[in-house]
């Protein structure tokens, strides 16, 4: 079994994910948020026809077309909400729709989603209370109206993904969120580890240590949960030191100088007594421009959501073109113009780094990723890890 997945295809040449923000407009004001939300539309955002035009292009991408995830903001704000998922339907996109926990997140809106053709629903969970994920989004009830959706869009057979923001403000509540995704259920549960960008800006940031803890958590969840990270390339190192070290019989808290987050995050984990999975879900090959792309409300195309850093706009260009020959997204392609300590790391090519949070964090995409506390060399083993990752 591979421990790490990479897409089927060539993805210099067509990404495996699409993320298009159909508009800014959200009535909350979450403590995180990369597009500093607002509560009207802006006008200047990708038209119907537009949008239909964009779904076009990408499924020109090639077959099979990459999965198209429409986000904001709260996509419900746009009243062509539906009429979008039902064309993207019908020309071949795997549709799924990332909406606000707002009252617009009803059964009656989620059934619509479905008949127009949307597979799939992702939702943010930030806390495994109303206390800690409403203070987190900054509005009441937020909490109760995702998880409502949460179960609705199960019992509809929609697919649900969980998304969890990584901060302070939740590190040990980990594992009761876990704990939610288990009961409740979901296709995968996905840690963020926050990239300090937008009103992220002035959330107090974590220690590379902390981060280190938390991926090494995140693992261990991945026996109970379908569990992998978003803006943590980092995990994917860490996926196979872990494999290597328990193939050893090593203890892997030693070895890797975990600390006393992880030992009480995984204390809290087992304290759970959760039944385990019969496999793994390994997480995949992607990265900022590498398999990934990011389109505005705007029509702006970036490597990444969290990488305001635009290579063109469809509006005047195609999106293909954009993604396979654009300075930006082919520099960021080839590994060999990462900087400082991701430029030198033997895991370069298959982690990468966190393009957005070097370019949040120094005004540099091509700088080594500040959260990581990895070494180069200092893990070793690298005949195993070859041979793991070539599996």
């Amino acid at each position: 079994m591979s421990h790490i997945r990479t897409p089927r295809h060539d993805t210099a040449e067509r990404p495996f994910i699409v993320i298009w923000e159909a508009t800014q407009a959200c009535p909350l004001a979450c403590l995180h948020c990369r597009a500093e939300a607002r509560p009207d539309r802006d006008r200047g955002e990708l038209t119907e026809e537009e949008a239909r035009l964009l779904m076009e292009q990408v499924v020109a991408l090639g077959p099979p077309s990459p999965l198209f995830v429409i986000t904001g903001g709260d996509p419900f704000q746009r009243p062509d909400l539906y009429s979008l998922v039902r064309h993207g339907s019908e020309i071949g996109l795997p549709v799924a729709v990332s909406p606000s926990g707002t009252p617009t997140l009803t059964r009656e809106s989620l059934v619509r989603l479905k008949e127009a053709g949307a597979r799939a629903l992702s939702l943010s969970l930030d806390g495994s209370t109303a206390e800690i994920h409403d203070a987190f989004r900054a509005t009441p009830r937020v909490y109760d109206w995702t998880v409502d959706a949460w179960r609705a869009a199960r019992e509809l057979g929609l697919r649900v993904q969980i998304n969890t923001t990584v901060t302070g403000h939740n590190l040990t509540d980990l594992p009761e969120i876990v704990r939610m995704v288990h009961d409740l259920g979901a296709t995968t549960w996905s840690a963020f580890v926050l990239v300090p960008t937008g009103r992220g800006r002035l959330l107090p940031g974590l220690e590379p240590h902390q981060v280190e803890d938390v991926l090494n958590f995140v693992h261990d969840a991945g026996a109970f949960v379908p569990a992998r990270t978003t803006e943590a390339h980092h995990f994917r190192r860490v996926v196979l030191q872990r494999e290597v070290l328990e193939r050893r019989g090593a203890d892997h808290v030693s070895a890797l100088g975990l600390g006393p987050l992880y030992t009480d995050l995984r204390r809290r984990l087992d304290a759970l007594d959760l039944p385990r999975r019969r496999v793994r879900r390994p997480p995949m090959d992607v990265n900022a421009a590498r398999g990934f792309v990011f389109v505005s409300h705007r029509g702006e195309v970036h490597p990444s959501g969290f990488l305001p850093f635009s290579a063109g706009n469809v509006r005047g260009e195609e999106l293909g073109r954009i993604y396979r020959s654009s300075p930006l997204f082919t520099g960021l392609r080839d590994t060999g113009q990462l900087k400082g300590r991701c430029g030198a790391c033997e895991f370069r090519s298959l982690c990468g780094g966190s393009r957005s949070r070097a370019f949040a964090l120094s005004g540099d995409p091509y700088a080594e990723d500040p959260w990581c506390a990895y070494r180069p060399g200092s893990f070793g083993h690298s005949s195993e890890i070859t041979a793991l990752h070539a599996l």
